[in-house]
Parts: structure tokens; sequence; C-alpha cells
């Protein structure tokens, strides 16, 4: 940091687990679980659809409902000391936000919201949660295991008796606004991330195993770009052999030490 003091972070779904919402991998970066509904799939079927909306209407208010960790306001101090520029993440819970980071790019989009892929019209993920618990009384007290991203491991059979939710407006397919794997993040956000990596020293990723592209991709710009890339992350990452630095450590006991650490370099 005192070498390269302009940082782009790139964080990931390891900053969020001490706030109580799993990640998606193990140490290694396999799946912890069976890999989430694709893209395609949604958009195609509608026992996906039924099945995915299913698992989110029990999911979704852990992550509602989940609050900042030390991680997230430690990276939100970084920003207001002026060392963080930019604030990438692949995360969709908001978090970021609510500590108070404000330089903040949602790479993957936000699960707030829903939109509707027919007329585009946009709502708030509580209306939408409400509408799904009035018709689905029965699946809205089964029991759960929570899965990342509001998403939930249940046992249940029948989810053809679930009702999916549709567009209040025009009946049309609805969405949550997040980028599902196999869906192309929207190029503004991509462009206004490369931009952003041309006002900084170097990239910091962030409790991130890097193995989707949509944030390996910046890894490779800043290799591109003679730009150093640290990590911090509990176990292996893509992008480990062009790493100038990684710490296998806790996203929040990295961070805190990290700020602890300029703030006595400016107060001496």
């Amino acid at each position: 940091m005192r070498q390269y003091p302009r940082l782009l972070v790139l964080s990931g779904a390891g900053v969020s687990t001490d706030s109580g919402i799993p990640d998606y991998r193990d140490a290694d970066g396999a799946w912890k679980r069976t890999p989430p509904t694709l893209y395609d799939e949604f958009v195609r079927s509608t026992r996906a659809r039924k099945r995915y909306w299913a698992r989110s209407m029990l999911g979704w208010p852990y992550v509602a409902k989940a609050r900042p960790n030390r991680a997230h306001y430690a990276l939100a101090r970084l920003e207001a000391l002026g060392h963080l520029k930019t604030l990438l993440t692949q995360n969709v819970d908001g978090l970021h936000g609510r500590a108070g980071s404000t330089t903040v790019i949602e790479l993957h989009g936000s699960l707030e919201h829903v939109g509707c892929l027919d007329c585009g019209a946009s709502f708030p993920r509580e209306e939408v949660q409400r509408s799904m618990i009035e018709r689905n009384p029965e699946f809205a007290r089964e029991a759960f295991t929570a899965a990342p991203d509001g998403d939930a491991l249940i046992e249940r059979g029948g989810i053809d008796a679930f009702e999916s939710p549709a567009c209040p407006q025009c009946g049309g397919m609805l969405k949550p606004g997040v980028v599902f794997f196999g869906e192309n993040v929207p190029r503004p956000r991509v462009d206004a991330a490369f931009t952003a990596m041309s006002h900084v020293d170097a990239l910091l990723v962030v409790g991130s195993s890097l193995m989707v592209y949509s944030g390996y991709r910046f890894c490779e710009r800043a290799l591109s770009a003679k730009q150093p890339v640290a990590a911090i992350n509990l176990g292996r990452t893509r992008a480990d052999p062009m790493l100038s630095l990684k710490l296998e450590a806790p996203c929040g006991v990295a961070l805190c030490a990290l700020v602890d650490a300029l703030e006595r370099d400016m107060s001496a």
C-alpha cells in the first residue's frame, strides 16, 4: 500500500461469509454444492424457473436481513482514507453500500430488484416476495438450508405446484436483477470497471477464487497494464501465478490490520 497507494478492489463471496451468507467454492475452488441455475435454463424452462423461485423465496430473507461485517467496514474506511478508488464487487447482497462504500460497481447486479424480461419494468424484491408467499403458502413453511446469494436447499418434491411470480404490468417473465451463471455482464459495467482501472496503481482481490471469468478478466487487464495484483483469500485462486502478493487469511482480519497500519502511518 505504501508503494501502490491507489487501489481498485475486486471483492467476492468470501467478504460476506462473516455476515452469514454462504460462499460457492471450497479452498480448491471447487463447488461446495450443486451449481446454481444457468441463465439459458432459467429463460427456457418453466420448471427451472419454478425451482429457482421456490428456493429463492425461502433463501432471500437471509440476504435481506444480513448486516455488513468488519471486512465491509474496513473497505469503506479504506475508501475514506483515499486509498480505495473503486470497489468492484461480484457480490449481489448490497452489503458494501450498507457499510458506507460509495464508489461501488456491482458487476453482477443486485438482489434488491426484480425485472421483467418482456416489458422491462422493475420492481422491489420485497414486493415480489410478498406476492410469492401469498400464492405459495405451503412452500413458505418448508424446511431449508441457506445457500449462496439468497438461494436455499430444500428437500421437498412437487416443485411443479409452485407458482412463479409474473410481471404485475404485463404478465411477463420476471428475473432477479442479477447476472446468472452463463449470462453476460452488461458491457457498460465492464467498461466502467476498465476505465476505473486506468486511474489506479494496483488491483487488490478480496475473498474471491476468481474461477468465474467475469472477475478473472480484471487480473488479466492489470497484468497487461503492468499493474501488480494482490489477493486476500483463503484457498487457491485462478490468478495465483500472476499474484505479486497473496495473504491466506480471513478478509476481515487482514483488512482491519491494513487499515490500522495506514492510520498509524497518517498519525506518525
